[in-house]
C-alpha cells in the first residue's frame, strides 16, 4: 500500500508553495514605480501585464486542475515553480511593454495556475481525512499568508539594496529551490481508484448544470477584482496622497500578516457555519471597510486600520470556496472544478489591475475603481446567499 506522507508535512509543504507563488505576486506593486521610471512606461502598460496574468492564470486554472486530477498535484507544482523563476528572469530582462506582458503576464500567469490554490488544496482535499480537511486548507493557507508577510520586507529592502532587475532575479532562484517541498503532494494513487466512479467530463456537466455553480463564479469575481486593484494600485495611490513609501510596504505587509488570522479562521469557521453564508459576510465586510476608508480622512492609522481588516478577509474566501464545492461535488475532481470556479475570480482581477492603471491615466484618480470595488462586493454576497450548498444527488444516494 502506497504510504503518504503526514497531515502536518503535507499541509506544511503545500503552505509554503503558496506563500512563495503568492508572496511573488502580493509585492508586485512595488515593482511598478521602479520599473516604469526605469523602463519609461506609463502605469498602464505595467498594469496590463498583471491584468493579463490575472486573466492568463484564471483561464489556466481549469486545464492545470485537470492536469492535476489526471497525473498528480506533485508534477504540476514542479512545472510551476520552473515557469515561474523563468518568468521572473524574464520579467528582470524586459525592456518593452511587449515583453513584460509576456514575461510578467502570461508565463507567471500560466506558472500562478500550477503552484496555487487549484493544485495545493485539491491535493491537500484528497490526502488528508474529511474530518480534518478544514483545519489543513484553513493552516496551508496560514502558512502561505505568513510567506506573503515575510516577502514585503524583503521585497522592499532587495530593490532597496540589490535594485529590482536583481531583486527579481533573486526570487527566481528561491523558487527554483523550492522544488523538494512538492515531493509530499503526491496525491495520484488517491485519485486512481476513484476514478471508475465518474469520469471528468460528466463531472465538468454535472457542475455546469448547477444553479449555485455559476452564483460562486460570479461572486468570485469580486474577490479577484478587489484584490487585484489593491494589490497593484494600493502602494502608488498612497504616493500620489502624499504619503511615504514606507507606508505602502507596512500596509502591504499589514495584509499578508491579518490574512494569516482571516484564513486559518475562515477555515476553521467553514467546519462550523455554512460556507456560503461566511462568504457572503465576508464580501459586506469588505465593501463596509472600502466605504469607510473612502469616506473617512486619509492619515496612517486609517491606512493602517483599513489594510488590517482586508487582511482578515482577504484569502478567507478561497479554503471556504474550495470546501463548498467539494461539499457540493466531492473530491475527485476537486482541482479541476475549483479552476472553473477559479476563472470568474481571475477575471475579476484582471478588470480591477487594468481597469485601475486605464482609470488613473485617463483620470489621474482611482476614485471610480474604488467605488466599483465596492459595488461588486455587495452584489457578491447577494449571489451567494442563494446558493444551493447541498451535496449533489449523486453523492447524496452513495
Amino acid at each position: 500500500m502506497k504510504k503518504f506522507a503526514s497531515p502536518l508535512a503535507i499541509v506544511v509543504c503545500g503552505g509554503i508553495i503558496i506563500g512563495l507563488a503568492l508572496g511573488m505576486r502580493h509585492v508586485q506593486g512595488l515593482f511598478m514605480l521602479p520599473m516604469t521610471a526605469a523602463r519609461g512606461w506609463g502605469r498602464q502598460e505595467f498594469a496590463f501585464a498583471l491584468a493579463l496574468q490575472n486573466l492568463v492564470w484564471g483561464l489556466a486554472q481549469p486545464l492545470a486542475g485537470m492536469l492535476a486530477d489526471r497525473y498528480g498535484a506533485r508534477r504540476m507544482l514542479v512545472a510551476g515553480c520552473l515557469a515561474y523563476a523563468a518568468g521572473l528572469l524574464l520579467m528582470a530582462q524586459a525592456t518593452t511593454a511587449g515583453q513584460l506582458a509576456w514575461s510578467g503576464g502570461v508565463l507567471i500567469g500560466l506558472a500562478l495556475a500550477g503552484t496555487t490554490f487549484g493544485v495545493v488544496y485539491g491535493a491537500i482535499s484528497r490526502l488528508v481525512a474529511p474530518q480534518r480537511r478544514s483545519w489543513a486548507l484553513g493552516m496551508a493557507g496560514a502558512i502561505g499568508g505568513v510567506g506573503q508577510f515575510a516577502m514585503v520586507p524583503a521585497t522592499q529592502g532587495l530593490i532597496g539594496g540589490i535594485g529590482w532587475a536583481a531583486a527579481l532575479a533573486a526570487f527566481a532562484v528561491v523558487l527554483a529551490l523550492a522544488l523538494p517541498l512538492a515531493w509530499p503532494l503526491e496525491d495520484r494513487a488517491v485519485a486512481a481508484p476513484e476514478r471508475q466512479a465518474q469520469s471528468m467530463r460528466q463531472a465538468i456537466r454535472e457542475a455546469l448544470s448547477h444553479r449555485g455553480f455559476w452564483l460562486l463564479n460570479l461572486g468570485f469575481l469580486a474577490c479577484g477584482f478587489q484584490l487585484a486593484f489593491i494589490a497593484a494600485h494600493f502602494p502608488a495611490w498612497l504616493l500620489d496622497r502624499g504619503f511615504p513609501p514606507h507606508t505602502g510596504v507596512a500596509a502591504l505587509a499589514i495584509v499578508a500578516l491579518a490574512n494569516v488570522a482571516g484564513t486559518y479562521a475562515c477555515g476553521q469557521l467553514g467546519s462550523l457555519y455554512r460556507r456560503k453564508h461566511l462568504l457572503a459576510g465576508l464580501y459586506l465586510v469588505r465593501s463596509g471597510a472600502m466605504l469607510a476608508f473612502m469616506l473617512l480622512p486619509a492619515s496612517s492609522a486609517t491606512v493602517y486600520l483599513f489594510s488590517f481588516v482586508m487582511g482578515l478577509t482577504w484569502l478567507g474566501t478561497v479554503p471556504l470556496t474550495n470546501g463548498l464545492v467539494s461539499q457540493v461535488f466531492g473530491v475527485q475532481y476537486i482541482a479541476t472544478l475549483f479552476g472553473l470556479v477559479f476563472v470568474g475570480h481571475q477575471v475579476g482581477g484582471f478588470l480591477g489591475v487594468w481597469l485601475g492603471g486605464a482609470v488613473f491615466d485617463a483620470t489621474h484618480s482611482y476614485d471610480l475603481v474604488w467605488s466599483a470595488a465596492i459595488l461588486v462586493g455587495l452584489a457578491a454576497a447577494a449571489l451567494h446567499w442563494p446558493i444551493d450548498d447541498r451535496a449533489v444527488a449523486r453523492l447524496r444516494a452513495a
